[in-house]
């Protein structure tokens, strides 16, 4: 019988039932203390069913090498199809700017970019984009993406005095719109 394991990596004083809770800090008590700066992790290739990130990748890899480390190590540990949910505050918003301890702004943009599907068009057009999922050698399809929008701008929406194009316009122009992103990406391994 394969046996389930769920992360909740960075955990914090959030922890989840049902997850192995780990975080680089003793203070808060996880399950399970490490540094997901340093590699490998220890957990096993292709052991891993679903991990959560939360509010965790914002604060790792301030140097690229480092924050490629943490990505393969993502898609070492994961099983074909495993589930890794991201929530990240908006490089725009003050609660990403106004923390000293964030080192690198996470963007659904540049999730897309560890996509072998994405990075194998763009080769194939010739784009600009840098094709890192074959760089790097993993392969992560988006499976979902929200935004959590900050007030005014929610009700402004949910009333219908703001559409999609003029939001769009706004995201583009103002700090603030979006509170959080959340992005839930599927390890491709067959």
């Amino acid at each position: 019988m394969l046996r389930v394991m769920k992360l909740n990596l960075g955990c914090g004083y959030y922890k989840l039932d049902g997850y192995l809770n780990v975080d680089s800090s003793a203070d808060c008590e996880p399950d399970e203390v490490v540094d997901l700066e340093t590699f490998p992790w220890p957990w096993g290739d292709d052991s891993v069913d679903e991990i959560v990130m939360s509010h965790v990748l914002e604060h790792l890899g301030a140097t690229t090498e480092t924050y490629f480390g943490v990505i393969k190590e993502l898609y070492r540990v994961c099983r074909h199809d495993a589930a890794v949910t991201i929530a990240v505050p908006h490089p725009r918003h003050d609660d990403f700017l106004n923390d000293p301890t964030h080192v690198r702004p996470v963007t659904a943009e540049g999730l897309a970019m560890f996509s072998r599907k994405n990075c194998e068009q763009w080769v194939e057009e010739k784009a600009a984009n840098t094709p890192l999922a074959l760089l790097i050698g993993v392969d992560f399809e988006m499976a979902d993406m929200k935004f959590t929008l900050e007030q005014p701008w929610l009700s402004k929406v949910q009333t219908g005095a703001l559409g999609d194009t003029e939001l769009l316009q706004a995201i583009r122009q103002h700090n603030n719109v979006i509170k959080e992103t959340t992005i839930v990406l599927k390890a491709i391994k067959e």
